[in-house]
C-alpha cells in the first residue's frame, strides 16, 4: 500500500494546510467505512486516493446532518449545508472547515466533480425527508435522485473520456447502485425498523401479508412471510448486480481491480442477506471479515501490475 503521504505527493498536494485537511478526511472515512478506505488504498492508483477520500468523507457527513431528527430537521440542515457548500465552492479563498476545504481543492484538481456535488446536492432533500417508499416506482426514483449522485462523486473520478463509453458507465452505476442500494436496504432493515426508516416498498410487504409495523415490532412472527420478501428483493437486487458485471471493462486497466473488488463485495453481502432471509429483522447481516479480505487480496494482486 502507498503511504497517505506519498499519495498526497503524488496528487501535488504540499500545501500543509491542505494536507491536513485531507488527513482529517482520510480519518473520517477510515473510521466509518473501513474495508472501503482499504480498498481505494490498496487497488486505486495512489494519486486519486485523496480526490475519493474527500468525496467518500464529504458524502458521509452529508449523510450524517441529514439523518438525525425529524424531517423538519434533516431539511432544514440540509437547506443549510447546501449554502455552506455552494457558497465555499464559489468562492476564490479557501474555505476554513476541513472536509469544504478537501472538496473545494478536489473540485478544482477535478473540474467536473463540481457538477456532481451540485446533483448530489439537489438530490438530497429526497434522503433528507425519506421515511420509507409507497412503491417500487418510489425506489426507483430515490436510486435516481440520490443513489446515483452520491455514487458519481467518486465514479466520476474514473469514469473514461469518450461519450458514447460514458453513457455506457453511467447505466452501468445505475445498475450497480440499484442492486447495492436494495442490498443495503435489507442488510439494514433491524437498524431501519428502529428508526420507524424501511426501505422496502409498503406494497411488497402487502403481497406479503405485512405492514410497516409488524416489522417495527420485530416480531418472530414476521419471519417467515419476511423470507419470501427478503428473496423477491435479492432477486432483483442479484439481477442488476448481474446487469453491470461488465462496468470494469469500461474504464482504464488500472481503475478495473477496484471495481471488480467493489462488485465483488456486494455480491458477498446480498448472499449474506440471502442466507439470513426473514432474520436480517433480527439480526445484522454481512458477509465475512475473511471473505472481504479474500476479494481485496485477489485484486490487490492484480493492482500490482499498475503501480
Amino acid at each position: 500500500m502507498t503511504g497517505w503521504p506519498t499519495a498526497l505527493m503524488k496528487a501535488g498536494i504540499t500545501d500543509l494546510r491542505l494536507r491536513r485537511a485531507y488527513d482529517a478526511q482520510r480519518r473520517i472515512v477510515r473510521r466509518y467505512a473501513l474495508h472501503e478506505y482499504v480498498a481505494v488504498r490498496l487497488l486505486l492508483p495512489a494519486e486519486l486516493h485523496p480526490a475519493v477520500v474527500a468525496a467518500v468523507a464529504y458524502m458521509h457527513t452529508t449523510d450524517e446532518l441529514i439523518d438525525t431528527g425529524g424531517v423538519d430537521t434533516r431539511a432544514a440542515a440540509l437547506a443549510a449545508w447546501d449554502a455552506e457548500t455552494s457558497a465555499a465552492l464559489e468562492s476564490g479563498e479557501p474555505p476554513e472547515q476541513d472536509g469544504l476545504l478537501a472538496l473545494w481543492d478536489t473540485v478544482r484538481r477535478h473540474p467536473n466533480m463540481a457538477a456532481r456535488v451540485r446533483a448530489f446536492l439537489d438530490g438530497a432533500p429526497v434522503e433528507a425527508t425519506w421515511t420509507g417508499f409507497e412503491t417500487e416506482a418510489d425506489f426507483q426514483a430515490y436510486v435516481d435522485s440520490y443513489s446515483l449522485p452520491a455514487l458519481m462523486l467518486t465514479a466520476s473520478l474514473l469514469a473514461p473520456a469518450d461519450p458514447e463509453t460514458y453513457e455506457s458507465y453511467v447505466k452501468g452505476c445505475r445498475d450497480l447502485i440499484e442492486g447495492w442500494q436494495r442490498s443495503d436496504f435489507l442488510a439494514d432493515l433491524r437498524e431501519d425498523a428502529e428508526n420507524d426508516r424501511i426501505g422496502i416498498p409498503r406494497d411488497e410487504l402487502a403481497r406479503h401479508g405485512l405492514k410497516f409495523e409488524d416489522l417495527r415490532s420485530r416480531s418472530e412472527a414476521c419471519v417467515p412471510a419476511l423470507d419470501q420478501v427478503v428473496r423477491a428483493q435479492a432477486d432483483l437486487a442479484g439481477t442488476t448486480l448481474a446487469d453491470c458485471r461488465a462496468l470494469p471493462a469500461l474504464v482504464a486497466a488500472e481503475h478495473r481491480p477496484f471495481l471488480d473488488a467493489l462488485l465483488a463485495v456486494q455480491e458477498l453481502r446480498l448472499g449474506a442477506v440471502r442466507r439470513a432471509g426473514g432474520r436480517v429483522l433480527l439480526r445484522d447481516a454481512g458477509p465475512s471479515a475473511f471473505a472481504t479480505l479474500r476479494v481485496l487480496a485477489r485484486q490487490y494482486r492484480r493492482a500490482r501490475r499498475y503501480a
